[in-house]
């Protein structure tokens, strides 16, 4: 479903900074897969890359048979709201908008009409428990409760793709379970779930881990039953 061909990505600045350097790399549909690095290892950018965010400098980047490369915002917003769905570490809701009004903002541009889009944002704000929550605004929430509005607003519009950005990063320990927890039903569910994590914990969690140092991908890990080892946020706690 995404396959990746000697990806380079340079920044341009002060000093050039040469991020990714040759990156290959293959996620079939219906993978659970987990990217783990520490800070400045190109996770990010790989991410940026692959949720059609940033583009690449060399290379090739090929996303359910379609090649991704020099796309207009507007044809790149089109397969980002078609095909992805992003969970990011600091939710990214909109501070001014109720729960049901941040579900729904895929599908505003979508262009589903206002009735439709709220039917449906309820509809998944009670698939995670937060129906009664849906006219409260993001700072009369927990950070759990904002993950899963987060992870609802993903969802509504039946991405093929989740794309979680250090996903756990705000979380305190219990959450960061829940979370992973519902991670791990999608992907039962048989969708493709790429997260980005420095946590050993996260990582484990998926089926597969690409490590990721200075630009270049290292071992590529499967997880075994034997290797998962037992869910722990300990020492994270925000």
């Amino acid at each position: 479903m995404l396959h990746l061909e000697n990806i380079h990505k340079t920044y341009h600045g002060g000093n050039s900074l040469h991020v990714l350097k040759g990156i290959s790399l293959h996620i079939n549909k219906g993978e659970f897969v987990s990217i783990m690095g520490a800070s400045g290892s190109g996770k990010s950018t790989l991410l940026n890359i692959l949720g059609i965010l940033d583009d690449y400098d060399e290379g090739t980047y090929t996303l359910d048979g379609t090649l991704i490369r020099n796309l207009s915002e507007t044809r790149a917003a089109e397969y980002r709201n078609k095909m992805i769905g992003f969970i990011f570490q600091s939710f990214n809701l909109i501070p001014f908008k109720d729960a049901m009004e941040n579900v729904a903002l895929p599908l505003f541009y979508q262009g589903v009409s206002r009735r439709k889009r709220n039917q449906l944002a309820l509809e998944y704000l009670d698939k995670f428990g937060l129906k009664d929550w849906a006219h409260h605004k993001p700072n009369e929430m927990s950070g759990g409760q904002k993950q899963r509005v987060a992870i609802a607003r993903a969802l509504i519009t039946q991405p093929k793709i989740i794309l979680a950005d250090e996903p756990t990063g705000a979380l305190d320990s219990k959450t960061s379970v829940e979370v992973m927890q519902i991670l791990k039903e999608l992907h039962k569910q048989g969708m493709t779930i790429i997260v980005v994590t420095h946590e050993s914990g996260v990582a484990y969690q998926a089926e597969k881990i690409i490590h990721i140092k200075d630009g270049i991908i290292g071992e590529i890990e499967e997880v075994t039953d034997a290797s998962r080892t037992p869910f722990s946020m300990e020492g994270t706690m925000k």
